[in-house]
């Protein structure tokens, strides 16, 4: 008999450890990102790692272009908050690019960045005509 119950215990102590290890746990669960108001909801972070680094690639900038100081410590950024206006305009021009990419052709930031802050209103040198050879 108790062996039996020994036996018993063992598989009832194995099932609740298979079971456990199966649960997600808060590390594995993806973040929940706050206010994101152009990108889904369901983002994940490799997505919005992805997202960040064009934009770094595409205006030459760093997170504090966009991203505004923590109040409570400013050498972190608080990624959700609203204070610095370039994160409202990378918000409009995401929209716009979108609204082109879907009526047009495909746009990105790079398309008129070109590693800026600012979009290049003109070619960065002049664009010369080839002359016909004489031969």
């Amino acid at each position: 008999m108790k062996s039996k119950q020994g036996l018993l215990l063992v598989a009832a102590l194995a099932a609740a450890v298979t079971l456990c290890s199966l649960s997600p746990t808060q590390e594995s669960k993806e973040p929940g990102f706050k206010n994101l108001k152009v990108l889904s909801k369901k983002t994940t972070k490799r997505e919005m790692d992805s997202v960040m680094q064009e934009f770094k690639v595409a205006l030459g900038v760093r997170c504090n272009f966009c991203h505004a100081a923590s109040k409570d410590d400013p050498r972190k950024m608080d990624f959700a908050s609203d204070a610095n206006r370039h994160k409202e305009i990378t918000r409009d021009m995401m929209r716009m690019t979108n609204r082109i990419s879907k009526k047009y052709l495909e746009v990105t930031c790079y398309t008129c960045h070109r590693g800026k802050e600012e979009p290049l209103l003109a070619p960065e040198r002049p664009i010369r005509a080839k002359r016909k050879s004489k031969h």
